[in-house]
């Protein structure tokens, strides 16, 4: 674990519906000192990505080409979002294929996906295929792998690989379902090396998408010590509890999305936010937004439409949580940012 996370200057209110109030009193300026994120601070599954972007580059059309076209260019193989992948001794690995195969397979530029550049120069791609007919069984069985689901081999992988299939599904996931230009309806094209869509009618261009979920920890001062809320959705496997978390709504503020979810599914309200890591997520395409958050006395209750059940945990009991050690109860895996909230809080 890294160093403690910064603390988002969130102002005090009572609950979501008076935040309204906020900004009704007029104050002098107030200088603020800028605190630096370190990138190295803490890194969730899904972060950490090694490549160079090279974004500056995706519109260069000859460029990619010719780096496609290159011995040492490797190309990601995902079926249906899934990465095709190797099993190694306790854990798993990226199968990559070449980049001239990638490029047969792909059949044009539609399908090929420039992730970026290694260290060492050579450039990654990712090729999407689609179809009933698994790959891997018939024109990839001399490269060997099996496609596997990312969410069930993201625990296995190196970090660093599951940072890299991650970008690939979630802008292919965009991509398939952006497929049509959202202001005139008619199909749109790849540009950019697999990063934009234009549309050819109306000249609309259209660029992937990230969703933003705040997703956070309840704390609360009980009894001389701390406590945490977890909740629990109904179609949750039994006996799971997580933290709570909900997408940000339009002209809506990080710690402002935090107390409204807080209040809206448990009932608790929000006094201060703390920042701790982010983790992208793509299923398809989301960020999730780390936080701890400090709330109000008071016992809080499910709102039985996101949560069936809330539940507090003191830190020795989240602990024991975590580790799989209360009978009938458990938390979200190690790779999930839920997870390694919890255990920020309860370990300090």
């Amino acid at each position: 674990m890294g160093p403690a996370p910064a603390k988002l200057q969130a102002p005090r209110f009572r609950n979501s519906r008076n935040m309204a109030c906020l900004g009704a009193r007029q104050s002098a300026p107030v200088a603020l000192k800028a605190h630096p994120m370190p990138l190295t601070a803490f890194h969730n599954t899904y972060a950490g990505n090694p490549l160079d972007r090279a974004g500056e580059r995706r519109s260069d059309a000859a460029w990619i080409a010719a780096r496609l076209a290159e011995p040492s260019a490797q190309a990601l193989a995902l079926w249906n979002g899934q990465p095709l992948a190797t099993t190694t001794d306790g854990g798993a690995g990226l199968k990559f294929i070449s980049g001239p195969l990638a490029k047969e397979l792909a059949g044009g530029d539609e399908w090929l996906l420039f992730l970026g550049l290694r260290a060492d120069g050579a450039a990654v791609f990712a090729v999407d295929l689609e179809g009933a007919v698994d790959p891997s069984a018939g024109v990839l069985r001399p490269i060997g792998g099996v496609f596997e689901g990312l969410r069930a081999l993201a625990p296995r992988l190196d970090p660093q690989e599951a940072a890299i299939a991650a970008e690939a599904k979630a802008v292919f996931e965009w991509r398939r379902r952006h497929r049509f230009c959202s202001a005139c309806g008619q199909p749109s094209q790849v540009a950019d090396a697999g990063w934009k869509r234009v549309c050819p009618a109306c000249a609309v261009e259209h660029f992937p998408r990230t969703d933003p979920v705040v997703i956070m920890l309840a704390t609360q001062a009980y009894g001389g010590s701390e406590r945490c809320l977890l909740g629990r959705q109904a179609i949750w496997p039994a006996g799971m509890f997580s933290t709570l978390a909900g997408f940000m709504e339009p002209g809506e503020s990080i710690e402002e999305a935090c107390a409204r979810e807080l209040f809206e599914e448990a009932g608790v309200e929000a006094l201060s936010v703390r920042y701790h890591s982010s983790q992208p997520w793509p299923y398809p395409s989301n960020l999730m937004i780390g936080l701890i958050a400090e709330v109000a006395a008071g016992e809080g209750r499910p709102d039985q439409a996101e949560l069936e059940a809330v539940r507090w945990f003191g830190k020795r009991e989240a602990l024991a949580l975590l580790r799989g050690e209360i009978e009938g109860l458990f938390a979200p895996p190690p790779f999930a940012i839920a997870h390694q909230l919890i255990k920020a809080w309860a370990a300090q």
